[in-house]
């Protein structure tokens, strides 16, 4: 059953929180591949200095204002894609990263489409550039509504994590607000990343 678009239309904090033990499906050359996703960071507009919408409306972050329960997807460091589920109400700027997740689907086809994981199950969606590889994301899946059945991306409620097993701490890797603590994980997955603090940049946030 896909996720309800009112789950996703709400502060990213709360909604960050639910998307854990969401599953995240994705047509691929190699058929479905499916993963529940196990690690995200929540990200707001204006006042988050982390995010990138925090100097406003560009042609390349529109689609972080709305609807709920679209893609943004962007490429980070010249080579890698990472992906965010829009949040919030129509016309506010926010999103949540999806950081891990843990595969659901066939390990071979998953395997097969990242065989620098070596064999090893945890490493196959273990950070947001490696989850965008597993699931084929690029540009072009950039503003696709994953709450759409029709859509090459989907979203799915799967079975929502117990507060008690689910843990927060800084954000990874950014350079501005990296202070707050609004990346939330399952406790004890072996796909969740290891924190790095990140470092400032000269072209501003690191997201």
């Amino acid at each position: 059953m896909l996720l309800d678009r009112s789950a996703l239309a709400d502060d990213v904090l709360p909604a960050a929180r639910r998307l854990l033990g969401c599953e995240l499906a994705a047509d691929t050359p190699q058929g479905e591949v499916r993963v529940r996703l196990v690690e995200v960071e929540a990200y707001r507009g204006a006042d988050d200095p982390g995010s990138h919408c925090y100097r406003g409306q560009t042609p390349r972050n529109a689609v972080m204002w709305g609807p709920a329960g679209h893609l943004y997807v962007y490429f980070v460091y010249g080579m890698h894609f990472c992906a965010n589920i829009v949040c919030l109400r129509d016309g506010v700027a926010g999103a949540v990263l999806v950081r891990a997740g843990e595969v659901l689907s066939d390990l071979g086809a998953a395997h097969a489409r990242r065989p620098t994981a070596r064999g090893r199950d945890a490493e196959l969606a273990k950070g947001p550039a490696r989850l965008c590889a597993l699931l084929g994301l690029d540009r072009g899946h950039n503003g696709v509504d994953v709450l759409s059945p029709s859509s090459p991306v989907r979203l799915h409620a799967g079975t929502p994590v117990p507060d008690a097993d689910i843990r927060t701490g800084p954000r990874v890797g950014v350079a501005a607000g990296q202070e707050r603590p609004w990346r939330f994980w399952t406790a004890g997955s072996r796909a969740v990343t290891p924190y790095k603090a990140g470092r400032a940049r000269a072209d501003g946030p690191d997201w």
